[in-house]
C-alpha cells in the first residue's frame, strides 16, 4: 500500500498537480504499524509462520456448531486415477451430492472435463481464464444442480462454501508445489467438510512431505471432533445453507464490476499507475490465497489496460 501510494504521488508531483507535502500524509510501512501493535489478534483457518512466530499462545477452532468433522482422506494410486475417478463421481452423483476434482494445469481440467461430459457426466472447468461473473454463476449453478462435477486448477477460492459437495479428489497430490503444498492440501481437503458424507481422494504415488503433514493434521482434527461428539451425543448434520443466500455474493461481485465501467477517464501516466498499484494488490492477494478478490483486481486490470489503449490513441 506504501508503495503504491507513493509511486502515484511522485507522478503527480513530477507534473505538477500535486505539491511535495503530498508524500507526508501516506500509508504507515508494515514495520511502522507492527511498532505502533500493542495487543493483537490473529484469525486464520491456516495461520502462516509470521502468525505463528509473533503468538504467545494459539488457541483452535476445531468443533463445528454442525457436529461435522473433516472429512475422510484415502491415498489411491496414481495409475488408473481417472477410471477410479469416474466410478468415484457415478456413485456419489446417484445421491444427488457434487464433486470437486482439481488438477495441476488448466489443459488437465479443460481435457479431464471434455472426456467426462463424452461420458455422459454433467461437468464443468474453472480456471484463472474464466471471468469472475461467469466464475460465481458457474458455482451457482453446481449448487442448483445444473452440473454434477465441477474441475478446477485451483479451488481454494474464498467463500467457496458448497455443502452439496461430498465428495473431493486431487490428481497429482504428490507432485510438490504451490497447489500441493501444505496449506493448500489441508484447505482443499476441507472443500469435503460441509457435508456429513464428505470424502477425499489423493491420487499419488508417493507420500510427500506436505502430504503427510495435511493427512495428519486433518486426522488429529477428525479425531478431536469425533470425540466431542461421541462425549456430547452430537450426530453430525450437513450444513444447511438455502440457494438464495447465494445470490448476494453474486450481486455484490455485479455491482463492483459495474463501478469499475464507470471509473472516469484519467490521463495515461495516472492509469498506468492505478493499474500497478492494481497488480501488487492482485499478488499480495494471492499470496494470502484470496483468490476471488485477486480474480476481480484481475478483471479489473484487464478493463483499465483496454482504457489504457484508448486514451494513449
Amino acid at each position: 500500500m506504501y508503495n503504491g501510494d507513493r509511486s502515484r504521488k511522485e507522478i503527480l508531483i513530477e507534473y505538477g498537480f500535486r505539491l511535495p507535502s503530498a508524500l507526508d500524509n501516506r500509508p504507515l510501512r508494515f514495520e511502522e504499524f507492527e511498532r505502533k501493535m500493542n495487543q493483537v489478534i490473529y484469525v486464520s483457518a491456516t495461520p502462516g509462520p509470521y502468525e505463528r512466530a509473533k503468538s504467545q499462545k494459539i488457541v483452535e477452532q476445531i468443533i463445528r456448531p454442525t457436529g461435522l468433522v473433516d472429512p475422510e482422506v484415502v491415498v489411491r494410486p496414481v495409475q488408473g486415477q481417472i477410471d477410479d475417478l469416474i466410478h468415484e463421481i457415478r456413485e456419489t452423483t446417484k445421491r444427488g451430492e457434487r464433486v470437486l476434482v482439481t488438477t495441476l494445469t488448466k489443459k488437465m481440467a479443460e481435457d479431464l472435463t471434455e472426456y467426462l461430459t463424452e461420458l455422459g457426466i454433467k461437468a464443468r472447468y474453472l480456471h484463472s481464464e474464466i471471468e469472475t461473473l461467469d466464475r460465481v454463476d458457474i458455482l451457482y449453478d453446481l449448487r442448483a444442480g445444473e452440473f454434477d462435477v465441477l474441475v478446477g486448477v485451483n479451488l481454494l477460492r474464498e467463500g467457496l462454501d458448497l455443502p452439496e459437495v461430498s465428495l473431493v479428489a486431487i490428481l497429482d497430490a504428490d507432485k510438490e508445489g504451490f497447489l500441493r503444498s501444505e496449506t493448500s492440501l489441508i484447505q482443499t481437503i476441507g472443500r469435503a467438510a460441509r457435508n456429513v458424507r464428505g470424502r477425499v481422494i489423493l491420487y499419488a504415488d508417493e507420500i510427500t512431505d506436505s502430504m503427510q503433514r495435511a493427512l495428519q493434521e486433518t486426522e488429529r482434527r477428525r479425531r478431536l471432533q469425533l470425540e466431542y461428539n461421541e462425549k456430547h451425543g452430537i450426530t453430525p448434520e450437513t450444513v444447511k445453507k438455502a440457494l438464495k443466500e447465494f445470490m448476494p455474493e453474486l450481486a455484490r461481485e455485479r455491482k463492483e464490476q459495474r463501478a469499475t465501467k464507470k471509473l472516469a477517464v484519467k490521463t495515461p501516466a495516472e492509469l498506468a499507475d492505478l493499474i500497478k498499484e492494481l497488480e501488487r494488490e492482485m499478488y499480495a492477494a494471492a499470496k494470502r490465497l484470496e483468490f476471488e478478490k485477486a480474480a476481480r483486481l484481475r478483471d479489473e486490470i484487464k478493463e483499465l489496460r483496454h482504457k489504457l489503449i484508448g486514451v494513449a490513441g
